[in-house]
């Protein structure tokens, strides 16, 4: 029994330090990805601007610059961009995109924020926006519904919110809310080129009264499919899929 034991260990062992000496070679030979957004390089900084449209339909914009609590919280490779738009009936939508540098933890869960923020999440869903350009796909999206109580006019008010996400690297576009196939696509693409790919999460999000959030809804489709062929590389698949697949070369 003890000899048996033995052997276990040993393997064990050798297996935990053969794993070890993979993981260390791929980390020593990685090379990051490129984006599937538009990006600027920022002289001086390992950060990157991602580009965001000015205008869409007859939205007009203006850039919000991360907060310090961001800045300061996440990798400092982390690259941002974020623009405030709204419609000439007042409608507002806020677009935000966080890319990931060699460091992946640059990306986490929408719970996070969103209740960190005050907001209660009360649903969510796997849904698609049919995209036109350059060729038509399904974009997949993960739609939460979020609630929070605040104070307009000296008065307490409910508000209601639509929380709009996806991710998207160089070749490929995933909204699956629990995050395990873009971990399984990058482990395999890592696995299998050396490349990291280098992923954004894009946010979308617009608070509206209780009982219009269909209409909402409604406005961020239309607002999300002009907006990303305008800032988005990846695409999903030339016959209309929704999610692309993981490149086969790098």
């Amino acid at each position: 029994m003890k000899k048996q034991s033995l052997i276990i260990l040993v393997a064990v062992m050798a297996l935990t330090g053969a794993s070890a000496a993979i993981l260390a070679r791929l980390k020593s030979n990685q090379k990051l990805g490129p984006p599937g957004v538009k990006t600027t390089p920022i002289p001086g900084s390992a950060r990157l601007q991602v580009d965001l449209p000015e205008k869409v339909l007859d939205f007009q914009s203006k850039e919000i610059e991360p907060s310090s609590i961001v800045t300061n919280t996440l990798p400092k490779d982390t690259s941002y961009g974020q623009r405030l738009y709204w419609a000439p009936d007042g409608f507002q939508a806020l677009l935000n995109v966080v890319l990931m540098g060699a460091d992946r933890t640059s990306l986490h869960k929408p719970e996070f924020c969103l209740v960190g923020d005050g907001w209660r999440i009360d649903s969510s869903d796997e849904l698609t926006v049919p995209i036109g350009q350059p060729h038509a796909y399904q974009l997949p999206i993960i739609r939460k519904l979020v609630t929070k109580r605040g104070v307009l006019n000296g008065q307490p008010v409910t508000l209601r919110g639509v929380y709009v996400y996806w991710y998207v690297a160089d070749q490929a576009i995933s909204g699956d809310a629990t995050g395990s196939q873009r971990m399984w696509w990058m482990a395999k693409n890592l696995l299998r080129t050396g490349v990291l790919q280098r992923w954004a999460y894009v946010t979308c999000f617009a608070v509206c009264p209780p009982g219009e959030e269909v209409a909402t809804f409604n406005r961020l489709r239309q607002f999300i499919a002009a907006a990303v062929p305008q800032f988005q590389l990846a695409t999903g698949g030339a016959d209309g899929s929704a999610a692309a697949a993981v490149p086969a070369q790098q």
